[in-house]
């Protein structure tokens, strides 16, 4: 019967010490290498999540553009709709200053006039109320520009007379007044500007 005289249980035929073998060291496990090898970052795994940032990138980019385009497109069909019928605008209020005029030169109510003068004015006059009530209901509005500062966006000046009772830049008489649909001028008002009182001597 033999018996195991090897002085180190520990020796190893591959190393002949009694060192263990770090290749089959029980405690570990496994080799450092192969520790080494989980703590550094696979390069394919980096490539990957770069990839997908670049495409949350763009994807975040595309999202904002087309909310962009729905944007512009709800504005155009918007204004479309607000200023299509803008050309028979400009013919309608020319009618309403018409419808003015008319007004404006009925005689002035009398004591003991013709009732059938007094119903034709009241006539018109209750025309011409519906009328810019109508106007008024589908965005269009008409401004009164007498007494009030120059304004090159709305009036459009017929002349230019001095006056001691209106100041400079004044608008002292409107013909017509400014006509608007939904805030866009149709047709600017016609008016006396006035220049100041006149220079002296």
């Amino acid at each position: 019967m033999s018996e195991n005289t090897d002085p180190n249980p520990f020796a190893n035929a591959a190393t002949g010490d009694g060192t263990p073998n770090p290749a089959t060291d029980e405690h570990s496990g496994h080799a450092p290498e192969a520790e080494a090898g989980h703590a550094a970052v696979d390069p394919r795994v980096a490539e990957l999540e770069a990839e997908v940032a670049t495409l949350r990138d763009k994807w975040v980019r595309a999202e904002a553009e087309t909310q962009n385009v729905r944007n512009r497109a709800k504005r155009e069909v918007e204004d479309a709709r607000q200023y299509a019928v803008q050309k028979f605008a400009k013919d309608v209020v020319e009618a309403a200053d018409n419808l003015k005029r008319a007004v404006a030169s009925l005689p002035q109510p009398t004591e003991g006039e013709d009732s059938i003068l007094t119903r034709m004015r009241e006539g018109i006059e209750s025309t011409e109320r519906s009328f810019i009530g109508i106007l008024e209901r589908n965005g269009i509005k008409a401004e009164d520009a007498k007494g009030k500062p120059f304004d090159a966006n709305l009036h459009q000046a017929m002349a230019e007379q001095h006056s001691d009772e209106h100041a400079h830049g004044t608008v002292m008489e409107a013909w017509t007044p400014a006509w608007t649909l939904h805030g866009r001028l149709l047709k600017p008002a016609m008016v006396v500007v006035s220049k100041g009182p006149a220079q002296a001597g």
